[in-house]
């Protein structure tokens, strides 16, 4: 492999836990959610100069969504935890160096799988999925590409060039159709160049959301936040509404998307996608549910831009033939879309797209980017309850993917005031105005996050 003086390797790395409280909790799939801790990562590179400089990522250690498992939610969260310190180490260790997508590709196929095998050796008893590794290496990855920015004084998006970078995507990727070709080509050149400043931002409504006064129980916080579907639409000007489901109680799901299209459309809703989380075993489920709503509710059917992920998210142990769902509206991976080899098969059981996320890496998020637009399959950037730091990177590969309608952003409905350091800085990033999500705010090397203005005291490293 060819060498640049721009290649770079990990040099240090420190990692900060930050808990964060639920205003109202999150359901996902069969657990509810009233607290999450987010990881945050800062590394050091070094270049081949010896110029250094550091970088900076952020994940939520989502449990209930990387680890479904009857396994308690504290013990998994220390698990994860205790992961993330390990895999500080292990990156410094690897001496892996080049641009931040060789790092993070050669670390993923790897040094992960190896730190995940012996991690779960140790614990013993239940394993801690790939899943879960994915995302506590995510914002070590995430910190690797802002760092690079960083040293290169530069934004990161205008690294993922031949200029840069020592690979072409076709050591990455392998196509999956005739006429594909990966070679001289590199990520840039499947992304907007010309990234929009604002974009279009869905609004999560939860499966124990209260849609209307009488889902109040009086346990609900006064804290001056809408608590009501409609306050939320009026307040934020929303024209997207995604939907968490059920998967397992059919009557409540359609009634559940009966209601808030009711509640919506008359208030300048749009569009609607629903989100069964993984429990859908058989596709006529959803099936059935778009079939009624095409026969009862035409409009509704209409305004439902996308489903996504019904089925289980192990998408090798369920190779689930999907396309009587696809037939009938696009059907989108989002927990089994792991890499682009799992949207590849993916694309051969017959779903429409990918829903991209920064938590399972940039790295993998822009590879599977690259893959699925020379594939055509549409793409969505979806939330992981993003605060603080971590919502600048998603945010910002949903302006350069060129997603079907804007990107999710939930994390002002669920801790708005856990990301109040950033938000006087970004005010348009924390807040959705007119529908929207506001970039403009963003400016200088790596992300753009403009750490030096944010007045946040974080808590010591651990490890």
């Amino acid at each position: 492999m060819s060498q640049k003086p721009t290649d770079i390797r990990v040099t240090a790395a420190q990692v900060h836990f930050l808990p964060v409280t639920m205003r109202v909790p999150l359901k996902f799939g069969p657990e509810t959610v009233t607290n999450a801790v987010c990881l945050r990562v800062r590394v050091e590179v070094t270049d081949r100069r010896g110029n250094r400089a550091e970088g900076w990522g952020e994940t939520p250690l989502s449990v209930s969504w990387v680890w479904p498992s009857t396994l308690g939610v504290a013990e998994r969260c220390q698990r994860m935890e205790q992961f993330s310190v390990r895999l500080a180490a292990r990156l410094v260790d690897s001496g892996l160096e080049g641009h931040p997508m060789e790092i993070g590709h050669d670390f993923i196929h790897g040094p992960l799988a190896e730190t995940l095998a012996a991690a779960n050796a140790e614990a013993g008893g239940t394993a801690m999925p790939y899943l879960g590794s994915l995302v506590a290496f995510s914002a070590f990855d995430i910190a690797v590409h802002d760092a690079y920015g960083r040293l290169l004084n530069r934004d990161t998006y205008s690294t993922y060039t031949g200029e840069f970078m020592n690979r072409d995507l076709a050591a990455f990727l392998e196509p999956d159709s005739a006429g594909v070709s990966f070679a001289g080509r590199y990520p840039a050149d499947c992304l907007v160049a010309d990234a929009p400043k604002r974009l279009p931002v869905w609004h999560l409504v939860g499966g124990v959301d209260a849609l209307e006064a009488i889902d109040l129980t009086g346990s609900e916080p006064n804290d001056g936040h809408p608590l009501l579907l409609a306050d939320w639409i009026r307040q934020d000007g929303l024209t997207c509404l995604k939907v968490k489901l059920r998967g397992n109680d059919a009557a409540w799901d359609y009634e559940r998307l009966v209601r808030v299209a009711r509640i919506g459309l008359p208030l300048g809703v749009r569009w609607l996608s629903s989100d069964f989380n993984c429990t859908v075993q058989d596709p006529a489920y959803v099936n059935e549910i778009s079939d009624r709503l095409l026969r009862d509710e035409p409009e509704i059917y209409a305004r439902t831009l996308y489903i996504e992920q019904p089925f289980p998210h192990d998408l090798e142990a369920n190779q689930i033939d999907v396309r009587s769902v696809s037939a009938r509206k696009p059907l989108f991976l989002d927990e089994s879309a792991h890499d682009w080899e799992y949207v590849r098969l993916g694309r051969c059981l017959g779903w429409s797209g990918v829903a991209l996320k920064t938590c399972k890496t940039q790295t993998g998020a822009l590879l599977s980017l690259c893959w699925a637009k020379a594939h055509g399959m549409p793409l969505m950037v979806q939330d992981l309850t993003n605060p603080m730091l971590a919502i600048i990177p998603h945010v910002r590969l949903a302006a350069h993917a060129g997603t079907i309608q804007g990107v999710e952003c939930n994390a002002m409905q669920f801790y708005p005031e856990a990301s109040l350091p950033e938000e006087r800085v970004h005010p348009g990033l924390y807040r959705r105005r007119d529908g929207q999500v506001d970039l403009s705010s963003l400016a200088g090397p790596g992300f753009g996050y403009r750490l030096d203005e944010i007045q946040r005291t974080l808590p010591p490293a651990v490890g």
